[in-house]
């Protein structure tokens, strides 16, 4: 199906995808060693984790690149947490890098691959600390992204590694910023990757990588999910994408939209919240567009992920984006 076609009684067909077809970008920073997990501050810059670089950088909004905190490993996801410390989702160092044609792009695991955790970064002082390494005694593989619910915790995704000839099962996870631990609520899922919650917080949705399909659960409490479906994970389908696209990290912008990341033919997939098969595609020049994020006074900034050409993008929203929630 392509972007826009759809069964007109289908729950979503009053989506009207025309607003995102004119959306255009600027490159605002470049040479950033595979970006993610973007994060708008409130004085016009935005923290970007540099997963080949292992580091937190920040991003000024003339272009600066400065590193905040040296992270080791393979920092994949940010987030602000009640605290004002920075979390972060790191994998380990999962990935090795090449480069294609001047594209910098992720390749198998590595033998100086060590463990996933999950860390938290003072940004006055750029001090790092492992707060969580496991869930119920098995090892945290590849933690990828995360939000955080404004209840005391986060929700994130373990996207697991994958070897020649074996993969990891796993799946979502909810953790509490006291440190009192970590709950496994998802399971199984095939290479979880982007997560967010809807507008109201009832809703997560999770994207996986490698069937390029968008889930989503009722939020019934602080790591507690359900949904309708008959078969683990029991999630319900909401997207699914049409061509032979990855699906990467996500935001939910001010009307519910799950804007996904989409990998191959590189963009943005925009997913009404309760899908019924009608969607837009904003393209991106990178064919390994890895996330989203919202910003600026009226959250209508939205800054872009293209992680294989390492550069921050933005462009102007047609809505204003979700603004994330912290306290807690």
């Amino acid at each position: 199906m392509a972007p826009g076609d759809t069964d007109p009684t289908a729950v979503g067909s009053g989506f009207d995808p025309a607003p995102f077809e004119a959306i255009t970008f600027e490159t605002v920073a470049e040479g950033l060693r595979f970006p993610e997990g973007p994060v708008a501050l409130d004085d016009g810059s935005v923290l970007v984790v540099e997963i080949e670089r292992g580091t937190l950088s920040r991003v000024s909004p003339e272009g600066t690149i400065d590193v905040v905190a040296d992270c080791g490993d393979g920092p994949n996801g940010a987030a602000i947490g009640p605290d004002g410390a920075v979390w972060i989702t790191n994998n380990g160092g999962c990935f090795s890098y090449f480069d294609v044609g001047g594209l910098l792009l992720p390749g198998p695991v590595p033998d100086t691959y060590t463990a996933g955790s999950i860390q938290r970064v003072d940004l006055a002082s750029g001090d790092v600390e492992t707060v969580y390494t496991e869930c119920d005694g098995r090892t945290l593989r590849a933690p990828n992204d995360l939000v955080m619910d404004g209840k005391g915790g986060f929700w994130f995704t373990d996207h697991g590694l994958r070897l020649e000839r074996s993969a990891d099962r796993t799946g979502v996870y909810y953790g509490r910023c006291d440190g009192s631990g970590v709950t496994e609520v998802v399971f199984p899922l095939d290479g979880p990757n982007g997560i967010g919650l809807s507008p109201a917080g009832d809703r997560v949705y999770v994207a996986e990588t490698y069937t390029g399909r968008l889930w989503a659960w009722d939020v019934d409490g602080p790591g507690s999910a359900s949904g309708s479906g008959l078969m683990p994970p029991h999630g319900d389908l909401l997207h699914a994408a049409p061509a032979q696209d990855y699906f990467d990290s996500l935001g939910v912008d001010g009307d519910g939209n799950v804007c996904v990341a989409t990998i191959q033919t590189g963009g943005i997939s925009v997913v009404p919240p309760h899908g019924g098969g009608r969607f837009a595609f904003v393209p991106v020049d990178d064919v390994v567009t890895t996330n989203i994020c919202f910003g600026g006074d009226d959250m209508r900034t939205a800054w872009v992920t293209a992680s294989s050409t390492g550069r921050l993008l933005r462009c102007t929203w047609p809505v204003p984006g979700l603004r994330l929630a912290h306290t807690g």
